[in-house]
């Protein structure tokens, strides 16, 4: 008597989660890269944060802020996202003075799922 196999059965269950789970993990947006990189020291002060995510993002939802290290914020309030990269954020800072800053990030993806986060540089001197 020959018994029934169970790999259909498994392939069936695989594929069933794989199909279920993975639009969803695509759906969010999360930080890829930064300029400055996250935790760097820089030299001097940027003019402006870049923030890429890892895809397209709705710039009507999607925020870049950076603040001091007293919790002021410094950027000047004008975040955009780039007109060739719908993965890029970019937001313009006057000259920084020596010291830590932290950028806050909040993404909302073309199918308006949100994320967030943080990270931190250092500016060595002003100028």
């Amino acid at each position: 008597m020959k018994r029934p196999s169970i790999f259909p059965a498994a392939a069936a269950v695989i594929a069933t989660v794989v199909l279920f789970t993975a639009p969803r993990a695509h759906a969010h947006r999360y930080l890829d890269h930064a300029e400055p990189k996250v935790g760097s020291e820089v030299a001097t002060s940027p003019r402006e944060i870049k923030v890429w995510f890892t895809g397209a993002v709705d710039a009507s939802g999607t925020t870049i802020e950076v603040f001091d290290s007293n919790g002021t914020q410094v950027d000047k309030k004008d975040c955009h996202q780039d007109p060739n990269d719908k993965a890029l954020m970019i937001v313009s800072v006057p000259e920084l003075a020596a010291g830590t800053y932290k950028v806050t990030w909040h993404a909302t993806s073309t199918d308006t799922h949100k994320t967030k986060g943080d990270f931190q540089f250092t500016v060595k001197a002003k100028g």
